[in-house]
């Protein structure tokens, strides 16, 4: 498996959209709106079960409000993983905000009345967002997507998500066990952004995954290893890679059976499992 493109599966979302992204066929008006298209490796090809998920968002509407357990907490209910999140932002329309975090430190009885009464949307730390902007959400963060926003998701690979609050909608939520795992505090960066070297720059490294972004200004190659497979999200520019173009709307798993050569103008986005640095990685 040098370099495997990954099949899309688009789910439909009442806040989703209809209008998408480039390299993403629209929906058609008057079909149901796609909130997300995940990315996943072909039936019977790469890794039964990667630790990471690629996702777009298309969001026309605020997402519920939720949190999602650590590894140990998901494990003690028999998931394999927890989910630690990131997303990069693509587009966002005026005023479209994120929610990371509480506005000041609650006890879990506070949060527990808050998510009753719907008073936690006033309690949640709305901040406004921008095309470009990265943020890494770690697994505890109580947290909502706003409207307006096109965003790719990296997450630990695992549908376990716990819905505190929906805006008064019918659908399930999960007060017991996500008040559990909550941290409902105010947000503070985990991990300050770094530059690696000329072109490549640490998003993130805490834990679950790494999340690069490589901005090539002259020619490289990359050379992934052999313990940790990697994510590939072109952003802007096209690559080839064994007779493949590599190109904005596609996601790419790597491992290190050849090297995979990037022209000038290429930015992407590298995710891989485990919290430390990749240093094999050559740009």
């Amino acid at each position: 498996m040098p370099v495997i493109r990954l099949e899309t599966k688009r789910v439909e979302k009442p806040w989703g959209r209809h209008d998408l992204w480039p390299g993403f066929e629209d929906a058609p008006e008057g079909s149901p709106a796609i909130g997300e298209v995940w990315f996943q490796a072909p039936k019977g090809v790469g890794e039964d079960d990667p630790e990471l998920l690629i996702k777009y968002l298309f969001t026309s509407e605020r997402l519920s409000v939720q949190v999602h357990p650590d590894d140990a907490d998901a494990r003690a209910r028999g998931y394999e993983r927890g989910k630690s999140e990131a997303w990069q932002i693509l587009r966002a329309d005026p005023q479209a905000t994120i929610a990371i975090g509480t506005r000041k430190p609650m006890t879990k009885d506070e949060l527990r009345a808050a998510a009753e009464d719907g008073s936690i949307v006033q309690d949640l730390d709305w901040k406004a967002v921008q095309a470009d902007q990265f943020w890494y959400s770690p697994s505890g963060t109580v947290h909502a997507i706003g409207a307006g926003l096109v965003v790719i998701e990296v997450q630990q690979n695992v549908d376990l998500t716990y819905r505190l609050y929906d805006y008064g909608s019918d659908r399930e939520l999960h007060l017991d066990d996500g008040i559990a795992v909550s941290d409902p505090v105010p947000y503070v960066a985990p991990f300050q952004p770094y530059d690696l070297s000329a072109g490549r720059r640490v998003l993130a490294a805490d834990g679950a995954f790494v999340t690069e972004r490589w901005t090539q200004a002259a020619a490289g190659t990359l050379s992934a290893t052999h313990d940790r497979p990697v994510w590939l999200v072109p952003l802007t520019g096209e690559a080839s890679f064994g007779g493949q173009t590599v190109a904005p709307g596609g996601v790419w798993l790597a491992d290190s059976a050849a090297p995979f050569d990037l022209p000038a103008g290429t930015d992407l986005l590298l995710a891989y499992p485990g919290g430390a640095v990749n240093e094999a990685l050559a740009g």
